[in-house]
C-alpha cells in the first residue's frame, strides 16, 4: 500500500472488514435458513412418524374392541341358542312323558282296552317271529290276563297266517319288571330269538321316529334341514 496515506489505508482496511462482515452475515443467514429448513423437515418427519404410530396404536385398539364385541355377541348368541335348545328338549320330554303317563293310565285303569292292546302286541311279535313254539314274558300282574287271552291270540294267529299254528307258553319264573307300563317279550329257540314288544319299547321307538315331526309341529320347520323324507 505504498503511496497511500494512513487515512486511506485505514479506510481501505475498514472497507475490507465491512466486506468480510457482510459475507459472514450472509453466510450466517444462509446457514440459519438451511438449519431452519432442515429443522422443519425433521420436525415434520417426526410429527408424521409419531402420528402414524398413534394412528396405528388406535387402529389396533379399535380392532381389539371390535373383536371383543364380536366374541361377546357370538357368546351371547350361542348361550341363547343353547337355552332355546334346552327349553325345546324339556318341552319335548314333557310331551313324551305325558304320553307315557297316558299309556300307563290306560294299562292300569282301562282293563278292556289294555286287554285288546295285549292281544295286538302279542300278535305283532308272533308275526315277526313266525315260530311254532314261543315263550312269552309279562309282568306278574299281567299273568292272569295273559292266560286268558292265549287261546284267542293263537286263534287269531292261525287265521292271520291262514294255516300256521303256534304254541304259546308263559314264562312264570321270569317276569318283566313291575314298573313297566305293560306289554310282552316273546322268545324262541331258547331265547336265541327275542322280540321286545312292551309298551315302553314301543313308546321309545315311536318317540324316536316322531321326534323330527314333533319338533316341527311344536317349534316350526328347521331352516337348516335341507332334505325331507
Amino acid at each position: 500500500m505504498a503511496g497511500m496515506s494512513d487515512s486511506e489505508v485505514q479506510g481501505q482496511i475498514a472497507h475490507m472488514i465491512a466486506f468480510i462482515d457482510q459475507e459472514a452475515s450472509e453466510k450466517v443467514e444462509e446457514i440459519d435458513a438451511k438449519a431452519e429448513e432442515e429443522f422443519n423437515l425433521e420436525k415434520g418427519r417426526l410429527v408424521q412418524t409419531a402420528r402414524a404410530k398413534i394412528m396405528d396404536h388406535y387402529d389396533k385398539k379399535i380392532k381389539q374392541v371390535e373383536l371383543q364385541k364380536k366374541i361377546q355377541q357370538s357368546n351371547l348368541l350361542n348361550s341363547s341358542r343353547l337355552q332355546i335348545l334346552k327349553r325345546k328338549e324339556e318341552l319335548l320330554n314333557d310331551l313324551l312323558d305325558d304320553a307315557r303317563k297316558t299309556a300307563y293310565k290306560m294299562a292300569s285303569e282301562d282293563p278292556s282296552r289294555y286287554r285288546d292292546t295285549m292281544i295286538k302286541l302279542t300278535m305283532q311279535a308272533l308275526v315277526q317271529l313266525l315260530e311254532p313254539k314261543v315263550t312269552v314274558q309279562v309282568r306278574q300282574q299281567d299273568l292272569d290276563l295273559m292266560r286268558k287271552i292265549i287261546p284267542e291270540v293263537q286263534d287269531q294267529y292261525k287265521k292271520f297266517t291262514q294255516k300256521l299254528e303256534v304254541k304259546l307258553t308263559i314264562d312264570e319264573q321270569n317276569f318283566l319288571p313291575a314298573d313297566l307300563i305293560g306289554g310282552v317279550i316273546l322268545s324262541a329257540h331258547g331265547d336265541k330269538i327275542k322280540i321286545n314288544n312292551t309298551l315302553n319299547e314301543r313308546l321309545k321307538l315311536v318317540s324316536s321316529k316322531m321326534q323330527p315331526e314333533l319338533r316341527e309341529t311344536l317349534f316350526g320347520p328347521n331352516p337348516n334341514r335341507k332334505f325331507r323324507d
